[in-house]
């Protein structure tokens, strides 16, 4: 640390950090969405009792568990996104969401919506990354 002028904070030594990557930004906003998503989704389908669930099926309270597993494994993601095999797992869950249209059939339209949004995160935020470290 170097040393201020009276009343002023105190500025750090070397280079200014790095401009967060747009990729990374885009892709926590989408993840971070999706959690609400998984959230509803699995309290629909824990409710309706679709089709494997219920009666004679698988109970019904494994909807609520594998809503739960989705939502830490999406908060793990979010949490590892500075790391490029996060995006690979993005896109696996992006998978597992479009699969979840199997126990509702709505969930393949959420689920391709939010693969949509994923795939342009991606790329978008990979075209804008690299331009700005072009014009750096």
């Amino acid at each position: 640390m170097t040393a201020a002028e009276p009343g002023l904070p105190e500025q750090p030594d070397g280079p200014a950090p790095e401009p967060r990557s747009i990729r990374r930004s885009l892709a926590s906003i989408v993840l971070g969405f999706e959690l609400f998503i998984v959230l509803l989704a699995s309290l629909t389908i824990f409710g309706l009792s679709p089709a494997p669930f219920g009666d004679d099926g698988i109970p019904r309270w494994w909807a609520l568990v594998g809503g739960g597993v989705l939502l830490v494994g999406l908060l793990a993601i979010m949490a590892l996104l500075r790391y490029e095999g996060a995006y690979v797992a993005g896109w696996v869950l992006q998978g597992i969401l479009l699969a979840t249209g199997f126990l509702n059939p709505a969930m393949f339209f959420v689920g391709a919506l939010f693969g949509g949004m994923w795939w342009y995160a991606m790329v978008a935020g990979a075209r804008i990354d690299r331009q700005r470290k072009e014009s750096a």
